[in-house]
């Protein structure tokens, strides 16, 4: 998705933001970094930029009231895309802002950096962009370096481990009026109540309703509605569950193009089922302002990262596991009465 084999880090300027719900302040320098060697640029290029080479979900800044200008993000970033002249200062009201997005206690402290750099790629297009980035957690390094009749070791304590970028945002200068595009990543918080403040309350961001996120979100509005929902309309065991899982599978994979009729048909078959799926697909579009199309081109992307969620796994008990990848009809689930307990009958032409 975002590649820097031809970019170039243009300027960066570094600081401190505390965390306001522990009453710790934030520190703003005076003016950009120096760099005395090309050797700590291409350091930075490597932390600040590679973790975005696996990024494929696309965003753009939002108000919740409509009004861009009212996103502080944007409003600053359009600054130093129109004059780079502003950059610093400009970096410097950045600062603040995530300084007051950082009211929750458990946010860590860390170093902000602002980036600008030129020719980042996204999509194929070569663009100026500036990155946001934050360092909250710090490691210890030991050093061994060679010395008279040996070797000595020594140690670094709070150092940046620049194949570990904790948060960071790069928003393109394309597309301004929709809120340009942003590709963000937060190894940070992932799944805690403070996850949202990078995200929501310092961004504010949307996601972009692309190719992308209607393969991935209709596959997994299809994966709730089978592991979640079926079971309150219908009797479905769990090898129904995984077979409907899997010709879902199958047909994104083969086909270029969705189509909701044509996927319900194939798929579900059963027309009370098709119904049901169609209005649970209407209500998450409605609770999540997120409309999909009936018909869009699958992104392949997007089914790849999907399948690692999408289970064929039947356990039974602590004693086995059973995949199912094919023919539904070649299982048959039973009771035995005299030792009370389930079985599962598996047809197979050969051993492999």
């Amino acid at each position: 998705m975002v590649t820097f084999f031809e970019a170039s880090l243009e300027t960066v300027s570094v600081h401190h933001i505390g965390n306001q719900a522990q009453n710790e302040m934030y520190a703003l320098s005076e003016q950009p970094l120096s760099f005395k060697d090309e050797v700590i640029p291409q350091l930075l290029m490597q932390y600040f930029l590679r973790p975005f080479e696996k990024a494929n979900e696309v965003y753009h800044l939002m108000h919740s009231g409509g009004d861009l200008d009212l996103n502080e993000v944007h409003h600053y970033v359009t600054g130093i895309f129109e004059d780079n002249s502003q950059f610093h200062e400009l970096s410097e009201q950045i600062a603040k802002h995530l300084y007051n997005a950082s009211n929750h206690p458990n946010i860590k402290p860390g170093e902000l950096y602002v980036a600008h750099f030129k020719n980042v790629q996204i999509e194929g297009n070569l663009l100026e962009a500036v990155g946001i980035f934050k360092s909250e957690n710090k490691e210890t390094y030991l050093k061994v370096y060679a010395e008279q009749g040996g070797f000595g070791m020594d140690y670094e304590e709070n150092a940046i481990n620049i194949n570990k970028l904790d948060k960071g945002a790069l928003i393109f200068n394309i597309e301004k009026e929709n809120g340009y595009k942003v590709v963000v990543v937060d190894h940070t918080n992932r799944g805690q109540d403070t996850a949202a403040y990078w995200k929501d309350n310092f961004l504010q961001l949307k996601i972009r309703n692309d190719s992308f996120n209607q393969t991935s979100n209709t596959l997994g509005i299809y994966k709730n509605f089978v592991t979640q929902k079926l079971d309150d309309e219908f009797e479905l065991s769990k090898a129904d569950k995984i077979d409907l899982l899997n010709k879902s599978m199958k047909y994104f994979k083969e086909k270029d193009t969705f189509d909701m009729d044509e996927f319900a048909g194939e798929v579900l078959g059963n027309p009370q089922a098709i119904e049901s799926f169609k209005n649970y697909k209407n209500q998450y579009e409605q609770e999540y302002e997120m409309p999909i199309a009936d018909v869009f081109e699958i992104s392949g992307n997007a089914v790849k990262k999907q399948q690692r969620v999408y289970k064929s796994v039947l356990k039974l008990d602590k004693n086995f596991h059973i995949y199912i990848h094919g023919d539904r009809e070649l299982i048959e689930k039973g009771f035995d009465d005299g030792k009370s307990m389930n079985f599962y009958k598996v047809y197979f032409r050969e051993e492999q």
